[in-house]
């Protein structure tokens, strides 16, 4: 894959050139250690590679010459993909739960709906919080701000506050995030 930015090229590692497919008349050869070989032609490097059993890899295509180090380009690849997988495994997936409640929840309904917002929070979920405005209920903004905040007070211990009620239309809204270790 080929990305061309402000008149240079950059490649990508999956793009990297190998052995025959190096373009460059002159290289500078790079050991498998890193160190340093010398500028060299071409089919130098590529004699040096094989009888070493490995391969000559284009790591800095665009120096001035281009570097190309000498190592095996299968193991290479194995151990990119391992460390992208590894990355993978330590990325922080953070899923959005709603809980919906109305502005005349009982008692009983409420607390049902603080441990829902309990339960998504220690699965490191945030909780979008909606109240839904029937009617003339619309007119009660302020019972649903006092809804809202006694919720938030009951899950302060394990969220904090990411955005405040706001109405979107017939909806108020809010969203928690779980507190991390860090804080």
């Amino acid at each position: 894959m080929v990305q061309y930015f402000r008149r240079c090229v950059i490649i990508s590692n999956d793009d990297l050139r190998v052995n025959e497919k190096i373009r460059a008349r002159e290289i500078r050869v790079v050991n498998n250690d890193g160190d340093q070989i010398g500028i060299m032609p071409l089919k130098k490097g590529l004699d040096i590679a094989k009888d070493r059993g490995l391969d000559l890899v284009e790591v800095a295509p665009n120096a001035e010459p281009p570097v190309c180090r000498i190592l095996d380009y299968g193991k290479y690849k194995y151990e990119q993909a391992k460390k992208a997988q590894k990355a993978k495994q330590n990325q922080n997936v953070m899923n959005v739960k709603e809980v919906q409640m109305s502005v005349k929840i009982e008692e009983h309904d409420f607390n049902v709906k603080v441990n829902m917002g309990e339960r998504f929070l220690k699965n490191k979920d945030k909780v979008k919080v909606k109240i839904k405005f029937r009617g003339r209920e619309i007119t009660h903004k302020d019972l649903g701000y006092d809804l809202m905040e006694d919720y938030y007070s009951e899950l302060e211990d394990l969220a904090k506050m990411e955005t405040k009620p706001t109405m979107e239309g017939r909806n108020m809204l809010m969203i928690l995030t779980p507190k991390s270790d860090r804080n």
